[in-house]
């Protein structure tokens, strides 16, 4: 399957880097409703369709096959420096490690003696701190336990704490270059929050960093330069100061954002009933802690 393109989408994202004329096209497509989407070490991309309870595979240039079922309800994925798999199961209510030769481990399921809520989406940053968000949508509020909505944090010792409990719901989660801001979308406030981290991975100076940003925001990712990419009704470029830089339109609302391929410059998105790509001449950030 050859990856066609769909339309030019004229983009600044800065003086110095002009995206004007970049051209979106279809990955994939024909799923129910595409989430999570990461770049293996092993050179695919991974992604969630989250209503048919499968994570399916994208090599470039063929067609997506269905790679795992978690019958737990998938949706945002990552990996970790050592290429463990870590996935938001929504319908279990728990957070999942996946080792290479395919144990699954719980690291989340409960907080205080509680449910979680639905975890969502996560990240890891290259010294093994996990960050994750835990809204309820739907359904998934009729069932709640907890009184709040979460951005936990699962240390190196794999223990949980609440970086933050929220009135309103997060979203997605992304992490600066260096590793010492985490970055969380905020649908409910149409908002991007975000704090600071220390060398231990504890979670301080929380601030807003973005508002009114139109539609829901979902899916973050940054790139090398610091730039934060938010998923909401199109694809919003920010710099590290919050200034808004440009948009790249998508035909379906994208739900989430990686990076991938060999050079790490094309982003994918994905959207609804499909998987989207983009060659953007930047490179996605290695989330690593700064020496």
């Amino acid at each position: 399957m050859r990856w066609a393109p769909l339309f030019v989408s004229c983009v600044t994202i800065a003086a110095a880097q002009d995206f004007s004329g970049i051209i979106v096209e279809k990955a994939a497509t024909g799923q129910q409703f595409t989430e999570g989407p990461v770049w293996s070490p092993e050179g695919f991309l991974l992604f969630s369709d989250t209503v048919r309870n499968k994570l399916e595979k994208l090599l470039p240039g063929k067609a997506a096959v269905d790679f795992a079922d978690v019958a737990g309800g998938p949706i945002g994925n990552t990996y970790d420096s050592q290429g463990r798999l870590y996935t938001c199961e929504f319908r279990q209510r728990r957070v999942t490690r996946t080792a290479k030769n395919g144990k699954v481990e719980i690291l989340a399921a409960a907080f205080e003696g509680k449910k979680l809520n639905a975890p969502n989406d996560i990240v890891v940053r290259r010294d093994g701190h996990a960050y994750f968000t835990d809204p309820a949508f739907g359904n998934q509020e009729d069932s709640r336990q907890l009184d709040f909505y979460g951005v936990f944090h699962i240390n190196t010792r794999g223990e949980l704490e609440a970086v933050a409990k929220l009135k309103t719901r997060p979203n997605g989660i992304a992490l600066s270059p260096n590793g010492r801001i985490l970055y969380v979308a905020d649908s409910d406030s149409r908002s991007i929050r975000a704090w600071d981290l220390d060398r231990a991975g504890a979670a301080s100076n929380a601030r807003v960093f973005a508002d009114k940003i139109e539609g829901v925001p979902d899916g973050l990712r940054t790139d090398e330069k610091g730039n934060l990419y938010v998923a909401a009704k199109a694809v919003y470029v920010y710099s590290p100061q919050a200034q808004r830089l440009g948009q790249i339109l998508v035909p379906e609302t994208p739900s989430n954002l990686c990076f991938g391929e060999a050079d790490l410059e094309t982003l994918f998105g994905t959207a609804r009933t499909s998987v989207y790509r983009v060659r953007i001449g930047v490179k996605g950030a290695l989330q690593y802690l700064e020496k």
